[in-house]
C-alpha cells in the first residue's frame, strides 16, 4: 500500500479510517505523548511552529507544515520508530504525518479548541469510526 493510498482514507469518509496505518500512528502519538494532545501540540511550538499549531486549532485555514518540520519536532529516533512501525522510509513517514496532523489536529478542535482529557479520547474514537 502506497503513501498516498494510506492518506487517502482521511477523515469524513467513513470506515475508511479504520485499519489505516498513517491514521494510526497519528492517533497513538497523540494518546501515548506526555500530556496528550496539548503536549504533542507544545513540542510542535517548541520548534517554531507555534503559528501553524494555531492554525490547525482555529477554525480558518490550516498552515501546512513539511516533512522536515515534522522530523524536527518529533525527533530522528521518534520519526524512524514511526516508519518503521508503518514499513515506510523515514521521508515517507514524515511526509505523511505532515499531512494527516493538521487535519486531525482540526477535527479534534472543532470549535476553535482543544478538548480535555476524556473528551480527546472519545474524539479520538469518533474519528477512528
Amino acid at each position: 500500500m502506497g503513501l498516498l493510498d494510506m492518506v487517502g482514507g482521511l477523515l469524513g469518509q467513513g470506515g475508511q479510517t479504520q485499519g489505516n496505518p498513517l491514521m494510526s500512528a497519528v492517533m497513538g502519538l497523540i494518546q501515548n505523548h506526555p500530556g496528550g494532545l496539548q503536549g504533542l501540540l507544545g513540542q510542535f511550538q517548541e520548534k517554531g511552529l507555534g503559528d501553524q499549531v494555531a492554525s490547525w486549532i482555529g477554525t480558518g485555514e490550516n498552515q501546512p507544515i513539511g516533512g522536515d518540520q515534522v522530523r524536527a519536532a518529533l525527533g530522528s529516533d521518534r520519526l524512524q520508530q514511526l516508519a518503521g512501525q508503518l514499513g515506510l522510509s523515514h521521508g515517507e513517514a514524515a511526509d505523511g504525518l505532515a499531512g494527516l496532523l493538521p487535519q486531525v489536529v482540526d477535527k479534534l478542535s472543532p470549535e476553535g479548541s482543544l478538548p480535555e482529557g476524556a473528551d480527546v479520547t472519545n474524539l479520538l474514537k469518533g474519528l477512528l469510526g
